[in-house]
């Protein structure tokens, strides 16, 4: 079978991709192989989207990669989008010609305005498409190919009244397992190992913070504003993203702080053991992240990126705080003393941390990925 996978190029649409890809592999690992010839039960698994660097991460899987021109979609007046236009019927002539060769048995699509042409294309070769909507407000991109898909899958709840409930199902947001399997071990040599790993000897609460993938300017300056004092108290770990880190480690300087550990970005070992060791996670409020800190039930303190589309993760953000998993503050009420107060009043109380980590637990949906996999086979078939 063969199973083409598009979407943007964040880490947003491409860690569920791997985490899919993932569970696709061991499916048929596990009950494909025994049906019938190899070449009839094989798996080839292709990506088709714009350039990113989440790239090498999907070659990683034995994922074929090839990149598309793709315009990009904007709700506001840019001299950027006349370039876009021209990328448009470039991209689809791409499209057209790597799908003819490839010829997959069913697509999946993360959304992005990368994944339209692929999409457009694959219904014009009447491949059946299945989308992921990660938000509670679809984009742009989803919301037009819903149109040609025949499933849609959604994270959250909220986002049914945008799709047609005949082709729609909730399923929530693939999260590698091999990092569920980390954070949520109880082994206490591996939480030594991931100490160290991280040069970590102290018995302070550890604070995880995450800007996304690339990284948060403005929560990266919010943090180092107040770093005196959340070292007062705490373990800090902040993955301030590649384009942010030569910055922040101009301000830092030769004399950095013993407990604060900043990197551009954490690999998939040191993004899982830092989940393991946090206290607290402190992030925006994309999908992917609010599904992973579900996933390893952890409290956390969630500050939306307030230029969001749509202002999809504001929503994002409360809709997981009806779970009772999370605090929210939004970037206009962020001040010193109230972001304090609420890591404080978090960690100096186990009773509502642990009603936090539980809710959290609850929220996530650990079969996700073993549903989409499984629907993505029976619709190639």
């Amino acid at each position: 079978m063969r199973i083409l996978f598009t979407g943007g190029g964040t880490g947003g649409h491409t860690f569920p991709i791997v985490a899919l890809a993932r569970q696709l592999k061991q499916i048929y690992a596990q009950s494909m192989a025994p049906i019938g010839p190899a070449e009839e039960t094989a798996l080839e698994m292709f990506f088709l989207g714009p350039n990113g660097w989440t790239r090498g991460l999907l070659e990683k899987e034995g994922i074929k990669t090839r990149t598309i021109l793709a315009g990009k979609l904007r709700r506001y007046f840019s001299i950027w989008t006349l370039f876009d236009l021209i990328k448009i019927p470039l991209g689809l002539c791409q499209a057209l010609w790597y799908l003819y060769f490839w010829m997959p048995d069913v697509i999946f699509s993360k959304g992005g305005y990368g994944s339209m042409p692929v999409v457009l294309v694959g219904w014009l070769y009447r491949i059946p498409i299945l989308i992921h909507e990660s938000d509670t407000i679809p984009g742009l991109a989803n919301r037009w190919a819903a149109k040609l898909s025949r499933r849609i899958a959604l994270s959250f709840d909220s986002t049914k009244e945008y799709f047609p409930p005949q082709k729609t199902a909730l399923v929530g947001n693939p999260v590698r397992s091999e990092i569920i399997q980390i954070c949520r071990t109880d082994s206490q040599e591996v939480k030594e190992e991931a100490k160290k790993l991280f040069q970590i000897s102290s018995q302070k609460q550890i604070i995880l913070i995450l800007g996304g993938s690339q990284g948060a300017h403005s929560l990266n300056e919010f943090i180092l504003q107040i770093l005196p004092q959340l070292l007062e108290k705490y373990e800090v770990i902040h993955q301030v993203g590649s384009k942010n880190y030569p910055q922040i480690e101009k301000k830092i300087g030769q004399s950095r702080p013993t407990n604060y550990r900043f990197y551009p970005f954490l690999d998939e070992v040191q993004y899982a053991a830092a989940y393991l060791l946090a206290d607290l996670i402190i992030s925006r409020a994309g999908a992917g992240t609010i599904f992973e800190i579900a996933a390893c039930a952890k409290p956390s303190i969630l500050i939306p990126l307030p230029q969001a589309a749509s202002d999809h993760q504001k929503e994002n953000a409360f809709a997981y705080a009806q779970a009772g998993a999370n605090l929210v503050i939004e970037q206009n009420n962020l001040t010193p003393n109230l972001f304090l107060s609420k890591i404080d009043q978090i960690l100096n109380n186990p009773e509502l941390a642990q009603k936090m980590s539980q809710s959290a637990q609850n929220f996530y949906r650990p079969e996700t990925a073993q549903k989409i996999g499984q629907e993505l086979i029976e619709m190639g078939k």
